[in-house]
C-alpha cells in the first residue's frame, strides 16, 4: 500500500509518455537521488533503450497525424509498459500486492492513453502544427514534473495524476461529443445539397440554330 501512489503515477505517466517515466526513473535511480527505483531500471542497457525510444517519441509526438499513427501502435506498448513498471516498484518476487500494482499501473496507463491518442486526435483538425507542438512539448513537461515529484512526495503526486486523468478524461468526452455533432451537421448538409440539386430542374436540350 506504501508504494500505491507511486505505481498509480507512473500508471498515468506511462500512458502519456512511456519512455520518458522508465528513463527518469532509471536516471534518478542511478544517480542516487532515490532508492525508491529498482536496479533493473537504472541498468546501462535499459537507459540507452529508453533514451533513444525518447527522442524517437518526441520527434513523432509533434508532427500531426504522425503522432496518431504512433499512438495506435502504443495502445499496448503503454500499458504493458505501466503495469511491468508498477510490478518492479511493488517488488520481484510474484506477491500478490505486486500483481495488483501491475494491475493498478497497467490500467491507469491504459485510460491516461486514451485521453492522450483522444486528445491528440482532436487537435489534429486544426489547420496548423503549432498546436501539435505546443501540446506535445506540455506533455513532456507534466510527466517529467509530476514523475520528479512523485518521488519525493508520492501522495500529493497521486492527488495531481488522479485530478489530471479525471479532467483529461472529461475533455475527452467532451470533444467526441463536438466531433460527432460536426459529423452529423456536415453529412445532413451533404443529404440536403444532394437533395436539392436532385429536385433542380434540368436545362432544355440544345437543337442548335433554327432554320427559317
Amino acid at each position: 500500500m506504501s508504494v500505491l501512489p507511486l505505481v498509480f503515477t507512473s500508471g498515468w505517466a506511462s500512458g502519456i509518455n512511456a519512455y520518458a517515466v522508465v528513463l527518469l526513473f532509471g536516471l534518478f535511480g542511478a544517480t542516487g537521488l532515490t532508492d525508491e527505483v529498482p536496479e533493473s531500471l537504472q541498468r546501462t542497457d535499459v537507459l540507452v533503450v529508453a533514451g533513444v525510444l525518447f527522442l524517437c517519441e518526441a520527434v513523432a509526438d509533434k508532427i500531426p497525424y504522425v503522432d496518431s499513427v504512433w499512438d495506435s501502435v502504443h495502445t499496448v506498448i503503454r500499458p504493458v509498459a505501466g503495469a511491468v513498471v508498477g510490478a518492479l516498484l511493488a517488488g520481484q518476487d510474484g506477491s500478490l500486492p505486486e500483481l495488483a500494482a501491475a494491475a493498478v499501473g497497467g490500467s491507469t496507463a491504459l485510460l491516461s492513453h486514451f485521453v492522450k491518442a483522444g486528445t491528440r486526435m482532436a487537435v489534429n483538425t486544426s489547420p496548423e502544427p503549432f498546436s501539435n507542438v505546443g501540446v506535445s512539448l506540455a506533455e513532456d513537461l507534466g510527466v517529467a514534473a509530476v514523475v520528479t515529484f512523485a518521488l519525493f512526495h508520492p501522495v500529493a503526486a497521486a492527488v495531481v495524476a488522479g485530478v489530471l486523468l479525471l479532467l483529461g478524461l472529461v475533455i475527452l468526452v467532451f470533444l467526441a461529443q463536438r466531433i460527432r455533432r460536426f459529423l452529423r451537421r456536415r453529412s445532413q448538409r451533404r443529404e440536403e445539397k444532394r437533395i436539392a440539386a436532385g429536385t433542380r430542374t434540368p436545362p432544355p436540350p440544345d437543337d442548335g440554330p433554327r432554320r427559317p
